[in-house]
């Protein structure tokens, strides 16, 4: 469904990704893993179309889509919900909740997804009129999700969804992701610094390193990979 074809992204003469390549199939659950500056969330602000691959392409069940601008990329499906969560702070929660709709016409269907919006995010219900500047960083994250929901994603790119969560509200947003996952039969594309639990709900997953592909494998086999324990899980 999603494939980045060999693509190279530079920030100025720096090279931040080296011809990485990878695919994400339809209804699949794709992890990628990389230490912090390994080029995970610059492969997903170029899949969205915030940066531009100076070689290679993307393309979207055959399109190419990686010389169209964000919006555009949004309207395509691709939904990203980028790390910082970058909610709306003055808006009420109910508003941000609108914004991720704002391009969409069928309006019975954006009602159902906000009731299954707010049926894995109760605490959303609750405080849907409160300003969304004064929520916590796990609900503001819970609202950075939800938000992204509402805009019906063909492929849902989650960028580090559990950094600097409370443990209790981490765990609650992990059940979410797979509960997404497994009602909705979302395509997801996820980086997690969790390495223990993505691996271990992912059909697949990529390791990224100085911006290089550097593995890959089913989700499975790279938990049993020896490196892989000794980097990412702490074995």
């Amino acid at each position: 469904m999603l494939i980045v074809d060999n693509i190279s992204v530079f920030y100025g003469k720096a090279v931040a990704l080296k011809r990485v390549a990878l695919n994400v199939e339809r209804e699949e659950f794709v992890t990628l893993l990389g230490s912090n500056g390994a080029g995970k969330s610059t492969l997903l602000k170029t899949i969205s179309g915030i940066l531009r691959p100076r070689e290679g392409k993307i393309l979207l069940e055959g399109e190419e889509i990686h010389k169209l601008v964000p919006h555009q990329i949004v309207k395509k499906g691709v939904i990203h919900v980028p790390e910082g969560r970058e909610i709306f702070p003055d808006l009420t929660v109910q508003e941000n909740l609108w914004m991720g709709a704002y391009s969409r016409k069928d309006r019975s269907d954006v009602k159902k997804d906000l009731d299954f919006v707010f049926q894995i995010f109760p605490i959303l219900s609750e405080r849907k009129s409160q300003t969304a500047g004064t929520l916590s960083g796990g609900e503001s994250q819970m609202l950075a999700i939800a938000r992204g929901l509402l805009s019906a994603p063909r492929v849902f790119m989650l960028d580090e969804p559990s950094l600097g969560i409370a443990p209790v509200l981490r765990d609650a947003i992990f059940h979410v992701v797979q509960q997404i996952y497994r009602e909705k039969k979302m395509t997801i594309l996820l980086v997690e610094q969790n390495a223990k639990w993505a691996l271990s709900v992912s059909s697949r997953g990529y390791i990224l390193e100085n911006g290089e592909v550097t593995l890959n494998g089913t989700g499975a086999k790279l938990a049993e990979n020896e490196y892989v324990k000794k980097a990412y899980l702490g074995y």
